[in-house]
């Protein structure tokens, strides 16, 4: 995948959860944050990124994750991720129309990694009650 030239710049990176509706605006994304990645896992994280090759995009665009770039006084860019339909969307200051959207073959071991790293920083499922 593209990243934009501001990818040089960051320092850490926000892994959201995207859960509600209306959780992309023209500005961006919105959902929570589960996690900040710095330092080598944040490099790491842009690494396989990077890495995610081209893929055929279908049509529903449901993203459930998405990151956001920081650099040292502002954010440098975000990215939501439709491992469902192979979509990716990005949104940042002064991004060429040709990065902003973009298919990812979701199959790839790069994108099987990328959302496992995202898996883990979800709480784990609360376990049942033992009958009876």
């Amino acid at each position: 995948m593209l990243l934009p030239r501001t990818r040089t710049e960051t320092e850490f990176v926000e892994v959201v959860r995207l859960t509600a509706p209306g959780h992309l605006t023209p500005k961006g994304l919105s959902g929570d944050t589960v996690d900040i990645w710095v330092e080598h896992e944040a490099r790491r994280a842009l690494e396989l990124i990077a890495a995610l090759p081209p893929g055929e995009q279908h049509r529903c665009f449901v993203p459930g994750w998405g990151i956001r770039a920081h650099g040292p006084t502002d954010p440098l860019f975000e990215i939501a991720f439709c491992f469902r339909c192979h979509g990716a969307r990005l949104w940042g200051p002064d991004l060429p129309p040709a990065l902003r959207g973009q298919p990812f073959d979701a199959d790839s071991p790069a994108a099987h990694e990328l959302l496992r790293r995202f898996r883990a920083r979800l709480p784990p499922e609360p376990a049942a009650a033992p009958p009876g």
